[in-house]
């Protein structure tokens, strides 16, 4: 392919993009929405929201006053109106004005959460990973197709203009055949917060319910603020953050199905305080047909990889693509690596809500939907759970069962602790 056909392959493959990556149909009516969990992430999204313009919070829930009390005066001053103040999601979901809610929780409530939401009728948008373990994955399905709501999960690059245009480009042909992908993040990480004693729970905080169904223990500041470090609220840096260029290195190969055998290495090397998780890891996941995907976490590296501290690379048969979603994608083709399209843009935010709104008032499924959701949240899981076992976890796709090991098997569910459970547990 010539260069002049090059830039005119990006030229009509891009244009027009960012006003489709903008999701924005034209409004017949206002839609009404709840947010649970009205913390730093949730902010965003009001933000969003709001810039979306037919779409009105009419409903907030929090268990910690300060942030319930915060967001809901943020809400007053743009939209006019005071939404009304939950404090238990259960009873915002009994609110039968609401079209669809948002929630922004720490991961362990994402799927209980998510579930009660599809069967009370509500549309959801549901921070990512949208399961804590790989079982609540397959209850976010099943409960979104018996109740026939849409799931659209926080991977907000799946809306920016610069992956819909790199689309384009990995579906016409010109990398060949996409036979591996690879993800990165080097984002550095200060360190963990040293170990402290357990403390009075702050006023104005419904610490039982924070914990819902993780174990039961006294209120210590570390888990509070630092809920990712630890397994029982959240899943480290794969799960964190990682998700979202695993996410996208699933999308760039093309794998719509589970892999069949997953390994993961990783250690400490460098991050000190309290923490479950590595600061490095590599895992690796192989499936049915040959194709291979990695992802490489290095917290301790103060470099970036080819420009960028969270990645991806395409590599196919003809050649490969970079991709960040930091907002950016480039070509090399053929031997001589001779550049190909390319384009810098947007991370997908407010797209990402609007593709949210816009699907619930056509009933198309939107970008990030339910089964996506499951496939990219369950390479995090089947990830963890080889670096926890430390061996090579063979899966079975279609059972979503490990094969020949119990004890990593039963890595794919866990306990909740009562009354915070699902319904036919």
């Amino acid at each position: 392919m010539s260069s002049i056909n090059r830039r005119h392959f990006l030229k009509t493959s891009t244009a027009g993009l960012a006003l489709a990556a903008t999701g924005r149909a034209a409004p017949s009516e206002t839609l009404t929405l709840g947010v649970i969990g009205t913390g730093g992430r949730a902010q965003s999204h009001l933000y969003s929201v709001h810039q979306y313009g037919a779409a009105k919070v009419t409903a907030i829930c929090d268990i910690y006053d300060t942030n319930l009390r915060r967001s809901a005066k943020v809400i007053e001053d743009r939209q006019g109106t005071v939404p009304k103040l939950y404090t238990d999601f259960r009873k915002l979901l009994e609110d039968k004005s609401l079209d669809g809610v948002i929630t922004a929780t720490p991961h362990h409530w994402h799927a209980l959460i998510t579930v009660a939401a599809l069967e009370a009728g509500k549309h959801i948008y549901v921070e990512k990973p949208a399961s804590h373990v790989f079982a609540e994955g397959r209850r976010i399905v099943d409960a979104a197709k018996s109740n026939k709501r849409i799931v659209q999960h926080g991977t907000q690059m799946r809306s920016s203009e610069v992956t819909l245009a790199a689309d384009k480009v990995l579906k016409s042909g010109i990398l060949g055949k996409i036979v591996q992908a690879k993800a990165w993040g080097v984002e550095p990480r200060r360190g963990f917060p040293q170990p402290v004693p357990d403390g009075d729970v702050p006023a104005g905080l419904d610490w039982d319910t924070w914990l819902g169904p993780a174990p039961k223990r006294a209120y210590n500041r570390n888990r509070h603020r630092s809920w990712n470090n630890y397994r029982d609220y959240g899943n480290g840096e794969i799960g964190g953050d990682g998700i979202h260029d695993i996410d996208m290195m699933r999308w760039g190969l093309g794998a719509d199905e589970h892999p069949v055998k997953i390994t993961s290495i990783g250690s400490r090397v460098h991050v000190k305080g309290e923490v479950e998780f590595p600061d490095n890891l590599t895992t690796t996941w192989l499936y049915a047909d040959g194709r291979t995907a990695i992802y490489e976490n290095r917290n301790f590296a103060a470099y970036k990889m080819h420009g960028y501290d969270n990645g991806n690379i395409f590599y196919g048969t003809e050649g490969y693509m970079v991709f960040s979603r930091r907002g950016y994608f480039q070509t090399y083709l053929g031997a001589k690596e001779e550049e190909g399209p390319g384009l810098k843009g947007g991370a997908g935010n407010e797209a990402h809500i609007a593709n949210f709104l816009d699907c619930i008032k056509s009933g198309k499924q939107p970008r990030a939907d339910v089964e996506t959701t499951h496939l990219s949240c369950g390479l995090v899981h089947l990830g963890e759970i080889a670096y926890r076992t430390g061996r090579a976890i063979v899966f079975d796709p279609k059972k979503e069962q490990i094969k020949g090991d119990k004890k990593a098997n039963a890595m794919l569910d866990k306990s909740h602790r009562a009354p915070w459970t699902f319904k036919d547990a």
